[in-house]
């Protein structure tokens, strides 16, 4: 008596002759690392490149992948320009991981650990589309804009700047504020009650902000006023002509005895008459 063949067993079969053909380096390969992100741009040594058990010494042209983490040491900087034309400036003493960056769907999600970076975001314009730094207190959240983010690991707290646009910042609760250009915010981990009203940041913490990201170059950050927003520029503005308004009226007022007044008054026929 002949024996029939089982549909599954022939399905089977395909799938494991099929597997055979496909080369065993695809099989193992993650779907996110090695995916490219973007290049270093510009370095202040000494800089590496965590990826995976490796750790590369960063220059000028090499390529950062997803999940590569970016550590710069003390006094060391870097540049790193995204494919999507986003710009990152690391400060000295920090750590950022790109988890993700794809271009194409404008989804940016960087996650730092500790230390200081500088964000110029490229305008988000899909729907979907995302650019998020991570810290452990919390998450700020842009739709295009220029804002510097930084965790102290000490104090568990992050701080937001923002030079240009609106950035949304939350803890990890969910608790969010708006932060408009000229402001700045703080959140701290495990604080529930959100991130601190936005208060208008000081001349002084808008240049250390640049300063301390700063990498040279032309795409640097040296002239404030070039990317802090046209709202700041005027604040800043107005910040500087205040001190030589109230300076001559506090001279004025400060002194309580008058001058002398003319006399006005004057008889008829006197001479003071004319």
């Amino acid at each position: 008596m002949k024996k029939m063949k089982s549909p599954h067993a022939c399905v089977l079969a395909f799938s494991l002759s099929a597997l055979l053909c496909i080369p065993s380096e695809t099989l193992a390969a993650p779907d996110t690392p090695g995916q490219r992100a973007g290049e270093v741009s510009r370095v202040i040594p000494a800089v590496s490149i965590a990826r995976g058990a490796k750790t590369i010494s960063a220059s000028a042209k090499t390529v950062v992948d997803w999940l590569d983490v970016v550590n710069t040491q003390a006094s060391a900087r870097a540049r790193v320009a995204l494919d999507d034309g986003s710009v990152l400036n690391v400060g000295s003493d920090s750590s950022i991981k790109v988890l993700k960056h794809d271009a194409g769907a404008q989804q940016t999600e960087l996650e730092l650990t500790y230390g200081k970076i500088r964000s110029q975001a490229q305008k988000i314009t899909k729907p979907d589309g995302k650019f998020e730094v991570r810290t452990p207190a919390g998450v700020a959240g842009v739709v295009g804009t220029d804002f510097f983010t930084g965790f102290d690991n000490s104090t568990g707290t992050m701080n937001v700047i923002v030079f240009e646009g609106i950035v949304k910042v939350c803890n990890l609760a969910g608790v969010c504020v708006i932060v408009k250009a000229g402001q700045m915010t703080s959140v701290r981990s495990n604080d529930s009650t959100g991130p601190q009203a936005p208060t208008q940041a000081t001349l002084d913490v808008l240049v250390d902000a640049g300063t301390t990201t700063d990498v040279g170059g032309k795409v640097g950050v040296q002239n404030v006023g070039h990317h802090i927003g046209k709202g700041a520029a005027i604040t800043l503005g107005i910040l500087a002509v205040i001190p030589a308004i109230l300076i001559p009226v506090v001279v004025t007022h400060g002194n309580n005895s008058a001058p002398p007044q003319p006399n006005t008054t004057c008889k008829p026929n006197s001479p003071a008459c004319g």
